[in-house]
Formats: structure tokens, sequence, C-alpha cells
């Protein structure tokens, strides 16, 4: 909700701004006549119009970041059967990636990106390891684990899992108390 109201006020302020640019430059170039006589010598006028045209380009590009939609963000990938259709939230898929990456041996709080390209899923785990284990052979096992049973469950095609270790799990220091 919060992003909605703040796109919101960000559409608002970009044509509000926009708005008064467009019309300080038709006030600038004497398009617009008022009542107040404004005169500049050309270096200031020079300066001001292109600063107001600088404002211009920030709006409209303001702008369209308050209409565009967000990042390809996927709620739920959809199937169509003979029955009906199937709906599979993307939470649901990245839970089956943590499910399956967390059965490997060695493999310590996983984390997972899901996106849908056009092959496929594109699963992106991010792992840390125990050190206990060859890393290559852990790595393996996570994608074909991952990929086998995203597959399996949800009959979606799984195009790449990417696995990103980011370290290795420090063992707990215990300090020994003297009493």
């Amino acid at each position: 909700m919060a992003k909605i109201v703040d796109r919101l006020l960000l559409f608002v302020y970009s044509v509000t701004i926009l708005v008064l640019s467009i019309f300080a430059i038709l006030l600038l170039s004497r398009s617009v006549q008022v009542p107040v006589d404004f005169r500049f010598d050309l270096p200031t006028l020079s300066i001001l119009i292109a600063a107001l045209a600088v404002l211009i380009l920030i709006s409209l590009r303001m702008l369209y970041v308050s209409l565009r939609r967000g990042r390809a963000h996927l709620h739920s990938v959809d199937q169509r059967t003979d029955l009906g259709e199937i709906q599979i939230s993307v939470e649901t898929i990245e839970n089956l990636c943590l499910k399956a990456a967390a059965r490997v041996k060695g493999v310590k709080e996983p984390r997972t990106r899901i996106r849908m390209t056009e092959p496929g899923l594109d699963v992106q785990i991010r792992t840390v390891v125990d050190g206990e284990y060859p890393i290559p052979a852990l790595t393996d096992e996570i994608q074909r684990g991952v990929k086998e049973f995203v597959q399996e469950i949800t009959g979606i095609p799984v195009a790449s899992v990417s696995v990103y270790v980011a370290g290795v799990v420090q063992p707990q220091a215990f300090k020994s108390r003297v009493e």
C-alpha cells in the first residue's frame, strides 16, 4: 500500500513541476503575457531557460518512473489445463526451492529469488555453506535437486538454477567460564 501512495505522490509532484516549468519557460520567452514586466539580460535568461529545461527532463523521468509497472514482479505463475486454470504463487515456488536446497547437506541459510523467462523459471539461490563438503559438488547437487524438485512438484519447467555461495559458516566460539 505504501508503494502505491509513494508512486501517486511522485506522479502528482512530477506533473506539478512539469507544468510549472513549462509555464515559466513560456513566461520567460514572452509567449504568455502577464501584467508584470520581467526583464532579464540574455545570459541570465539563457541560464534560467536551461535550468527549467533540465527540470522538465527530470520531471518527465520521474513521471515515467511513477507510471511504469513494478520490476517484472510476478505474483503467480499461471498454467492452463483441460479442466481450467492453475495459479501457483511465486512465494510457493520460492518455498519449494528453499526446501530442496535445505535438503542438501552442508547448505546453511539459503535464500531464493524467482524470475519467469521465456524458456521457464530462472531460480537464483544465495546460500552459506558449512565448509565440510566440496563447493563444486555441493552447488551441483543444489542445482540438480532444486530443478528436479520444482519441476516435479509444480510441473513448471526450470530453465536455470544459479547458486551464489556467500560465505562459510563460522563455528561458534564458546568462552570457558572460570569460577
